[in-house]
């Protein structure tokens, strides 16, 4: 046998080999978007590196890190899905209040573009009416739409637009 086989099939080499996987396993788990797809092959090579180190025979380290590798896969697929199902994330920004609900501060002008104060959760924002209408103080209002430091209304309780008005530049 070759001194280059005797060296690749030695458990002292192997036990680095398995080390280094599961670190690059590790970090691929926490670098990709996915849940829980790289951490079971992670788990799976920590446990042939603990028997590298126990100089246990490398057809034995690779057994344990396929059966390993496949039970913690087996583990986290009810955890990954369940993760997953949660409600995607709602908008970015201040895009997040669309379809939110408030009530109106300063009550909004009848006009194009006029603006009144609503307050949609703890925040207090600028806010116009969606088709032109004047909305009063106290009205609960729903977000239609965030325009620049603004958010657009409609009354709620009213029949919601099917379509915005198209807006002047």
């Amino acid at each position: 046998m070759s001194r280059y086989a005797e060296r690749v099939d030695s458990p002292e080499t192997w036990q680095w080999i398995w080390l280094g996987c599961a670190f690059l396993f590790a970090i691929g788990e926490l670098a990709s978007p996915g849940s829980f797809f790289l951490a079971p092959f992670a788990v799976g090579a920590g446990a042939a590196a603990v028997l590298g180190f126990l100089d246990v025979n490398v057809g034995l380290q690779w057994l344990t890190f396929l059966l390993v590798s496949g039970a913690s896969f087996a583990a986290l697929r009810p955890l990954a899905r369940r993760l997953d199902q949660v409600e995607p994330a709602r908008g970015i920004g201040a895009r997040r209040l669309i379809g939110e609900s408030g009530v109106v501060l300063d009550q909004i002008p009848a006009g194009p573009q006029a603006v009144g104060l609503v307050r949609v959760g703890r925040e207090e924002w600028r806010a116009e009416s969606v088709d032109g209408t004047a909305v009063p103080v106290g009205a609960n209002i729903k977000v239609i739409e965030v325009k620049g430091t603004a958010v657009v209304v409609w009354p709620e309780g009213s029949p919601a637009p099917l379509q915005p008005p198209a807006r002047e530049a």
